[in-house]
């Protein structure tokens, strides 16, 4: 199945695609603001540059596009592999997955505990809410 887009635009879709500060990224530092945590974000020296990091907790949250890193939920709709252009898709797609869990495996290693939100998950704010609670325990001054 050939793109319907000339390759110039096409090119000029895949550039805007953003790696950092996404819409549900944003929504989720939004939501841990409001409930009182801290967090520093993208932290070079941990391995995979986790999304939100909490240093004193040893706690790492990866917030991954159901596509891009192919969420194995069979309900999600976003996590499909595209059926044109499947020799650049495949290889593309799995070295995200593998690359995904190096990261986690490299982090839990150091000691971290790791949340993996997918993006799918994010329209219900009061499940999100009981999760990261969950996860992260109480507020703390000074994280």
């Amino acid at each position: 199945m050939p793109d319907h887009l000339a390759p110039e635009k096409r090119s000029n879709i895949m550039r805007a695609i953003r790696a950092k500060n996404t819409k549900p990224e944003l929504a989720v530092r939004r939501l841990l603001n409001a409930l009182g945590y801290r967090f520093r974000i993208h932290p070079r020296h941990l391995p995979g540059k986790p999304d939100i990091a909490f240093s004193k907790r040893k706690k790492a949250i990866f917030i991954h596009g159901c596509f891009w890193h192919q969420h194995p939920d069979p309900e999600c709709r976003d996590a499909r592999a595209p059926a044109s252009n499947t020799e650049y898709w495949a290889p593309k797609l799995a070295r995200t997955k593998q690359r995904d869990t190096e990261h986690e495996i490299a982090l839990r290693r150091e000691g971290w505990d790791l949340l993996v939100l997918w993006e799918c998950e994010l329209q219900s704010a009061s499940n999100l809410r009981e999760r990261l609670q969950r996860f992260l325990g109480p507020p703390r001054w000074k994280d």
